[in-house]
């Protein structure tokens, strides 16, 4: 098995606003880390909702794991981090638009704060290639 971890951000996703890269793959293992629903053409967020921002996140994803030869039916985790918990159903919707029939495990966690502004939620998610 491959031990060696590769890194990397695509072209068409966001620019991490910190010293990382969005994803880490090992062997068939990937992980993707905290990502908003920032639009990569503009750089600015996808709206001022929930819904928009869960929808791009998920966009982001599927170029993501698109990169790295996997796909969101190959998600095994994702977590969830909500600025505002009443924004649970609407980011929800999004979801279930985004994803399809594929559920995988999920985590959503409240926090008190994120670190740029106007950003509703972030996502990281664990996956593997097929």
């Amino acid at each position: 098995m491959q031990t060696k971890v590769e890194t990397s951000t695509p072209p068409g996703t966001p620019t991490p606003i910190g010293p990382y890269n969005h994803i880490a793959k090992v062997g068939p293992f990937i992980s993707i880390g905290g990502t908003a629903g920032v639009d990569p053409a503009t750089g600015q967020l996808a709206g001022p909702d929930v819904a928009a921002q869960t929808r791009q996140i998920l966009k982001s994803f599927r170029t993501m794991l698109r990169s790295v030869g996997s796909d969101l039916d190959h998600v095994l985790h994702i977590n969830i981090f909500l600025l505002e918990m009443s924004d649970f159903d609407a980011m929800n919707r999004a979801y279930i638009e985004g994803m399809g029939d594929h559920r995988p495990a999920r985590t959503v966690i409240g926090v008190s704060e994120l670190p740029k502004p106007g950003v509703r939620l972030t996502m990281n998610l664990t996956a593997v290639a097929p």
